[in-house]
C-alpha cells in the first residue's frame, strides 16, 4: 500500500485489480479538490466504509455524465487504448476485463510479479497520449495524473467488477447490450 498524490494505491503480484484512469478534461479541479478534501477528512476521521463506497459511486456518477471532450469515442483513439490494453496481456500482467469509454477507461487484471502496477498504468497512458495527441493534432495533458485501483478480495468481488465494467456503456446509455459496445471486453466474453 502507498499513496503518490491523494489516493491510496495497493500493488502486489499476483492479485486482481480494477483500474480506472481518466482524461485529463473529464472532471473540473474544483470537483478534483472537493473530492481530496473528502477523501482526506475520511482519513482522518477514519469515516467508515459505506461513505467511502458513496464516494466512489458519485465519482463513477459524474463519470458516466460524459463530461469534457470525450476524445475516447473517437475510434482511431479508442482503439489505440484498447491496443495498448491488449499489448502486455500475458507479460505484464493478465488482462481479465475492459471498457473504454468516451472519457475514462476501466480494466481488470492480475498483476504479474516484476511489473508494478504503476508502471502498467504509466506504460498504458504514455504511449496512447502520444498516439491520441497526434490524432487530434494537438500537445498537452492527455490523461489525469492520477488513477484509482481497487484490489478484488473474491470470487464474488471479480464476478461483480466484470459485470460493472462492461455493462458501464450499457448504463451509460451509450448502447442497449454489453456486447454491442465495440471497445469492450463484453463482446469477446460473449462469443466464448
Amino acid at each position: 500500500m502507498y499513496s503518490r498524490s491523494y489516493l491510496p494505491h495497493f500493488d502486489a503480484a499476483r492479485v486482481v485489480q480494477g483500474i480506472t484512469f481518466r482524461l485529463a478534461d473529464s472532471v473540473p479541479r474544483g470537483v478534483i479538490n472537493s473530492w481530496r478534501e473528502e477523501i482526506l477528512m475520511a482519513r482522518q476521521w477514519r469515516t467508515d466504509r459505506a461513505r467511502h463506497e458513496e464516494l466512489q459511486r458519485r465519482v463513477a456518477r459524474y463519470e458516466d455524465a460524459g463530461r469534457g471532450e470525450c476524445h475516447l469515442g473517437r475510434a482511431e483513439i479508442a482503439a489505440t487504448v484498447r491496443d495498448a490494453l491488449a499489448r502486455f496481456d500475458g507479460e505484464w500482467y493478465q488482462l481479465l476485463a475492459w471498457c473504454v469509454m468516451p472519457n475514462h477507461v476501466h480494466v481488470l487484471i492480475k498483476q504479474r510479479h516484476g511489473f508494478p502496477l504503476a508502471d502498467v498504468v504509466r506504460s498504458w497512458k504514455g504511449s496512447t497520449a502520444r498516439k491520441a495527441n497526434a490524432i487530434l493534432g494537438r500537445t498537452g495533458r492527455f490523461w489525469m495524473p492520477e488513477y484509482h485501483d481497487r484490489r478484488i478480495r473474491d470470487d464474488a468481488h471479480l464476478s461483480r467488477a466484470i459485470l460493472y465494467i462492461e455493462n458501464n456503456p450499457v448504463k451509460a446509455g451509450l448502447c442497449e447490450r454489453p456486447e454491442d459496445w465495440p471497445w469492450s471486453s463484453a463482446k469477446e466474453r460473449a462469443g466464448r
